[in-house]
C-alpha cells in the first residue's frame, strides 16, 4: 500500500479498536462456561450487583490495556528495522486482538460500558510505541519485555481480586496472562535490551494512571 492507503487503513483500524469492534481468531476461553443462576451444590452463588460492577470495572481496565496493546504493537511493528521483528509484532498483535474482542464481549455481558477515554488511550499508546521503535529494535523489543512483565503482574492481581464465582472473566484473564508471558519471551529471544530503571518506573506510573482512571471511566 502507498502512504495514503496505509493512513486510511490505520485510521479505520484505530476507529474499530476504540469502538470495541472486532472479531477474535480464537474462541473465547469463557465460551463453554455456564454461570450459575442460583446457588449450586458446589456452593457457588451467582454474582451479586456489587460483584458484577467490580468484575465489569476490572474487565473494562483489561479492555483498555488491549486498546493500548493494539496501538503499541501497530506503531512498534511499523517502525521496526528487521523483518523478523515486524513479524513478531504482527503475530502478537493478532493475539492481542483476541483479547480485545474477549474483554469487550465480557464487559457487555456484565452490563457495563467500555472506557469513554479510549481515543486518548489509543493515541498515547501509539506515541509511546513510535518512540520505542525509534530507539532501535533492541530497545523496541526491550519495551515489549517490560510492558508484558508489568501486564502479567497486573493480570495476576486481577485473578486475586475478581470474584471467585466469576468463572468467565477469570478464564479470559488467565489466558491473557499466559499469552502476555509468551509475547515477552518471544521478544527476549529476538534480542531485547533491558530497559533503564527510570523508564521502567515511568511505564509503571503511566500504567497506574490508566488503570485507575479506566476503572471508573
Amino acid at each position: 500500500m502507498n502512504f495514503i492507503d496505509r493512513c486510511i487503513s490505520d485510521f479505520d483500524k484505530a476507529l474499530r479498536v476504540i469502538a470495541g469492534i472486532g472479531a477474535a481468531s480464537r474462541p473465547s476461553p469463557a465460551r463453554q462456561i455456564v454461570e450459575p443462576a442460583a446457588e449450586h451444590a458446589s456452593g457457588a452463588p451467582p454474582l451479586d450487583a456489587a460483584q458484577q460492577r467490580r468484575s465489569a470495572a476490572l474487565m473494562r481496565v483489561n479492555h483498555v490495556g488491549e486498546v493500548c496493546a493494539q496501538a503499541l504493537y501497530d506503531a512498534q511493528g511499523r517502525f521496526s528495522q528487521r523483518d523478523e521483528t515486524r513479524a513478531q509484532f504482527a503475530l502478537a498483535g493478532r493475539e492481542e486482538a483476541d483479547h480485545l474482542a474477549w474483554t469487550a464481549q465480557r464487559v457487555q455481558e456484565l452490563g457495563s460500558h467500555l472506557s469513554l477515554l479510549n481515543p486518548l488511550w489509543y493515541g498515547g499508546a501509539y506515541l509511546f510505541g513510535t518512540l520505542a521503535a525509534r530507539m532501535g529494535d533492541a530497545r523496541n523489543l526491550g519495551f515489549v519485555v517490560e510492558t508484558e512483565r508489568q501486564v502479567e503482574a497486573h493480570l495476576a492481581g486481577h485473578l486475586r481480586t475478581l470474584p471467585e464465582q466469576d468463572y468467565k472473566s477469570r478464564a479470559i484473564v488467565e489466558q491473557m496472562r499466559l499469552d502476555e508471558i509468551a509475547h515477552g519471551d518471544a521478544a527476549r529471544a529476538l534480542g531485547a535490551a533491558e530497559m533503564p530503571a527510570p523508564l521502567r518506573g515511568a511505564m509503571r506510573a503511566a500504567s497506574k494512571v490508566m488503570t485507575t482512571v479506566a476503572y471508573y471511566i
